[in-house]
């Protein structure tokens, strides 16, 4: 991915009429649907500023509207982690599109609600969602291993359950603290997210 605000005008002129051409979205990644039903999604406030943990209370809400949404629209969240200024889910159904289209709709709700509240009409909340189709099984638990991981990686805990906004606690409670364990040497990150 390119970083857009360190292109010339000449690049950026470049980069949006390949994009066109393409039929990609002129400023966000497409939501190219493959054969897997598998997908990690990638959300982040815009600027990654720290607008979804302004608060405890704000963070809290968001993790369950998230879910929420999620559920109601009959997309299966297999791993999920909302940390201050983004969020990861492994989610699976049908259509890419689908589950884009239903965070959109989350991320409207939110960004009017959030900007009434901290006083800031018209700011802008999020940068769109990005998504990665599981390609195999190795891929789908070094994914759930980055998504439990997140919170320590970006130092705010030292161990996965201290996380409260995540399905890591569900996830060790389910499969026992040595499968977990497991899971993790068989399926390393190494350089997963870069």
């Amino acid at each position: 991915m390119y970083n857009w605000n360190k292109l010339s005008p000449e690049e950026r002129e470049r980069v949006l009429e390949e994009r066109k051409a393409r039929g990609f979205p002129w400023h966000s990644p497409p939501h190219i649907q493959f054969e897997s039903e598998q997908y990690h999604i990638t959300a982040a406030c815009y600027r990654h500023q720290a607008i979804i943990g302004r608060s405890v209370q704000r963070i809290e809400a968001f993790s369950h509207k998230l879910l929420l949404s999620l559920k109601e629209s009959n997309i299966v969240v297999h791993a999920w982690c909302v940390l201050l200024n983004h969020y990861h889910i492994l989610a699976e159904h049908l259509d890419v599109k689908f589950i884009a289209a239903t965070l959109g709709r989350l991320h409207g709700r939110t960004s009017f609600m959030w900007n009434g509240e901290d006083q800031q009409r018209g700011r802008r909340v999020w940068h769109r969602c990005a998504d990665r189709s599981i390609r195999n099984e190795n891929h789908l638990w070094a994914t759930v291993n980055y998504i439990h991981h997140n919170p320590v990686r970006h130092g705010y805990v030292k161990k996965w359950q201290d996380w409260p906004f995540s399905s890591a606690s569900e996830f060790i409670l389910k499969e026992g603290m040595d499968k977990v364990k497991q899971i993790w040497e068989d399926y390393p990150l190494f350089d997963y997210g870069k």
